[in-house]
């Protein structure tokens, strides 16, 4: 077991296509994970992930802030406390619309 504080692991920046994204990958398969990983995304304000889609889904949690999700459907807003599934192969993009900075945990398969 391992318990440690989010702070420790370092905050990098999220990949191409992004902007004023950082991840920090918290669970990974290198510390023994053998189905899912979990990161901590940090968005600052008009800040967005990549559009993007892949095989496997998502499941996050919005720990602070408010935002939307772009999906073929059209944008779905979200704020602090709720819950956002993306299915997979989903075409999807995660947007800050607020004024702080957007913290929400993610879990994906490894």
């Amino acid at each position: 077991m391992k318990v440690f504080p989010n702070q420790s692991v370092e905050a990098k920046n999220a990949d191409e296509g992004a902007s004023k994204l950082k991840v920090r990958w918290l669970i990974t398969k290198e510390m023994g994970a053998p189905n899912f990983a979990m990161r901590l995304f940090e968005m600052e304000p008009k800040g967005y992930s990549p559009l993007h889609s892949h095989p496997w889904e998502h499941e996050v949690y919005i720990l602070e802030g408010e935002g939307s999700v772009v999906s073929e459907e059209g944008d779905k807003k979200f704020r602090t406390g709720d819950v956002v599934f993306v299915l997979p192969n989903e075409k999807h993009q995660f947007k800050n619309t607020g004024a702080k900075t957007l913290k929400f945990l993610c879990l994906v398969p490894i």
